[in-house]
């Protein structure tokens, strides 16, 4: 079985700019779980945020860098549906797409699956703004950043 990490890839049909997807695996451990072996269901936004932290790291983007310039990705919305349930050592993949790229925001959008099934076990649309950290409120997103989601030509 090969075991997809750090799998960057860049796709055709984005809104405004390149449709940039990556992939992680994560294992699922008994932290991740309640009583019933089961993940609990928070636990997948935190498997998510790890897709979208490598997916950023993937393009350039270290977050130590960007806090050092004063800016962060806060999440402000997600939607989410649980389809299925990953359980106790379950190998999953974990995707991260970006769809859409505007002024002072990136909507992602984000499927959980089992590695040894093509059925998702949760999806999501999450939605992260461009704040200022010294000021705790929305700013653009640089230029420099919005380049490297959109398309080159």
């Amino acid at each position: 079985m090969l075991v997809r990490e750090n799998d960057l890839r860049y796709k055709a049909g984005m809104k405004n700019g390149r449709d940039i997807e990556h992939r992680i695996t994560v294992r699922v451990y008994v932290e991740d779980t309640d009583a019933g072996g089961i993940v609990y269901y928070a636990n997948y936004l935190r498997f998510m945020e790890r897709a979208r932290t490598e997916l950023l790291r993937a393009v350039g983007l270290e977050q130590s860098e960007t806090f050092k310039n004063d800016i962060s990705f806060v999440v402000y919305e997600v939607k989410m549906k649980f389809l299925l349930p990953a359980q106790l050592d379950d190998l999953l993949e974990v995707n991260a797409r970006v769809t859409e790229v505007h002024a002072a925001s990136l909507k992602f959008e984000q499927t959980v699956r089992r590695l040894d099934s093509d059925k998702p076990c949760c999806t999501a649309e999450i939605s992260a703004a461009t704040v200022s950290l010294s000021k705790r409120r929305p700013r653009r997103l640089p230029e420099s950043i919005a380049r490297l989601f959109k398309a080159s030509g």
